[in-house]
């Protein structure tokens, strides 16, 4: 069975400083045409930091859509044509003022594939040196620290909701 869909036009109905949004007139392997809507995302980078075999850095910030303060990975938009490892040690610093001499790889996720094409880039920091963070302009962050078990338990109880978060620390743990 074919499940590709083929785009036949495509219309930018919203231009924003982080995504833009388009309509789209597809069709379907069926033949049939349908209508989608798409959100375009640069992407961005997570970093699962450990400051040591037992310590992850995270940060809370208030996240406006959500109207509430969250408690995630480091993490950050990708620029328009930004290598994602470059990025990743960009944002690690930023948030939380350390720089990794060892990283890897945990590969890719989608974050909402139904209505946006945003890939987020995840990688795994260890052997951490502190520089002194410096967050972007309008950024209110606050980066903490957490042992595993705490981390265990803060997932279990529902206090760490962030999918990006949650999604590295899968992977990571697959990669083990």
């Amino acid at each position: 069975m074919d499940f590709e869909e083929k785009t036949v036009s495509s219309e930018l109905i919203f231009k924003g400083k982080v995504v833009e949004v388009y309509t789209d007139d597809v069709k379907l392997s069926t033949g049939k045409s349908a209508y989608r809507e798409v959100v375009r995302h640069t992407g961005g980078v997570v970093i699962l930091a450990f400051k040591d075999s037992q310590t992850l850095l995270f940060v809370k910030q208030f996240r406006y859509p959500m109207k509430e303060v969250c408690i995630e990975l480091p993490a950050g938009k990708l620029e328009k044509g930004e290598d994602p490892f470059l990025a990743a040690k960009r944002e690690l610093e930023e948030e939380t003022g350390y720089v990794a001499q060892n990283w890897t790889d945990l590969g890719q996720v989608y974050t909402s594939p139904g209505y946006s094409d945003e890939k987020l880039y995840l990688y795994k920091a260890e052997n951490l040196t502190f520089k002194g963070e410096h967050p972007d302009e309008g950024e209110i962050i606050k980066a903490l620290e957490y042992n595993l078990d705490e981390v265990k338990g803060m997932i279990k109880s529902g206090k760490i909701k962030d999918a990006k978060t949650l999604c590295a620390i899968l992977r990571a743990q697959i990669y083990d």
